[in-house]
């Protein structure tokens, strides 16, 4: 038995031709019904004359054509005024002159070339049909003949009004597609900026160390160790961010969970990681994270992560000190080194890292500020908004 809840969408998922040809079929059907004479579209108010043989082709020609008046508009209404332009000098009054306002709302909503063209010629043809009618007998009179112009006029204007909010509505889904892709460029940016730049900057800071080991071997083996173990976790961080991005895969390749996003709970490997590449960091906790910190975990974990990057890149070997405040309500992170920034670059080399943060920041009503300490060295701070009011 077919589900009589599918049907609508079995409906709307039929060819547009389909779906447009009832209207044709039923003003056919109209236009034979005894109870509707005396109701027929026309103008000209010339003596009915009954049916014949070519009234039967005139009634198609009226009619048929509104099945694909969505499909071909331009097409559909030159059909359907042809039909009406010899339905009214042969006097076949008919409800299927109904068609030609139907055919006209669509063309005005759906015809995208030669619009202008398209009204002039229709009122030039009109004028020729009411001269005409005029000259056959018609007592419509010229108010009539204006009267019906406006009546198609409007139609018309109605289908053009509904292709223009169409088109704003269209315009404004694309403002809002393109709107979406650059906030996710921007997004995949930043991660990446923050996945990739920490990982290789410790790698490069290991790899140049190793030069002066090479006459203490254990001191050596040790730290092109770390440096594996560096790329490995690049590697890993990798992986979980192409899975993050691609959510058809539930998978991490090799064969892990689902694609994780770090918090503050992993800032004590994050701290050991900086120290294996030689940097020395302190790192200090007060309270404990809000159980429903949520974003604000990620944003801390990225604000301590950017700041050792810099610390290692301009401050390599300087002390390092990272703080780290939980309330009920926000996570304040502070990470200060004592040495002198390079005077070759600033922290983050284009700023890419440090603005990013601030934005992240910002996205949650917090307060970042990153500024050269007094005395030397550098102080990044950041109050991240967390949990709920009570």
């Amino acid at each position: 038995m077919i589900d009589l809840r599918r049907i609508p969408d079995m409906w709307r998922r039929c060819d547009v031709t389909v779906r447009d040809l009832p209207l044709a079929l039923l003003l056919v059907v109209a236009s034979f019904l005894p109870v509707l004479r005396g109701q027929e579209t026309e103008v000209g108010d010339m003596p009915p004359r009954p049916f014949d043989a070519l009234a039967i082709v005139v009634l198609a020609l009226v009619c048929l054509p509104l099945a694909v008046r969505r499909r071909w508009p331009a097409a559909c209404l030159a059909l359907v005024s042809l039909g009406f332009a010899v339905a009214e000098l042969r006097s076949y009054h008919m409800v299927a002159g109904t068609a030609l306002p139907f055919a006209l709302l669509s063309a005005g909503a759906h015809l995208e070339r030669h619009r202008r063209a398209t009204v002039a010629v229709l009122s030039v043809v009109y004028v020729m049909l009411a001269i005409e009618l005029d000259r056959s007998g018609s007592t419509e009179g010229l108010d009539g003949f204006v009267v019906f112009y406006v009546a198609l006029a409007v139609t018309w204007g109605i289908g053009a009004w509904f292709r223009s909010g169409r088109a704003a509505e269209a315009e404004r889904r694309l403002r809002v597609a393109e709107a979406t892709r650059t906030a996710e460029r921007t997004r995949i940016a930043r991660e990446l900026h923050d996945v990739v730049t920490h990982h290789v900057t410790a790698m490069v800071v290991q790899a140049e160390a190793a030069r002066y080991l090479t006459a203490v071997p254990d001191r050596l083996d040790e730290t092109l160790n770390a440096v594996g173990d560096t790329g490995r976790r690049a590697i890993g961080d990798l992986r979980h961010l192409l899975d993050l991005l691609n959510p058809d895969d539930d998978t991490v390749p090799d064969g892990g969970t689902a694609a994780r996003t770090p918090s503050v709970g992993e800032l004590r490997t994050l701290v050991e990681q900086t120290r294996l590449a030689g940097q020395p960091v302190e790192f200090t906790e007060e309270g404990r994270p809000a159980a429903a910190a949520g974003s604000a975990e990620f944003v801390a974990y990225r604000v301590v992560q950017e700041a050792l990057t810099n610390a290692l890149k301009y401050a390599h070997g300087s002390r390092t000190v990272v703080h780290m405040r939980y309330g009920s309500r926000e996570i304040t992170a502070e990470v200060s080194t004592d040495g002198s920034r390079s005077p070759s670059g600033s922290p983050g080399g284009s700023g890419r890292g440090l603005a990013g943060l601030r934005d992240r920041v910002d996205a949650l009503g917090g307060e970042f500020s990153a500024d050269d300490r007094t005395g030397g060295g550098f102080l990044v701070r950041a109050r991240i908004p967390a949990g709920s009011p009570s």
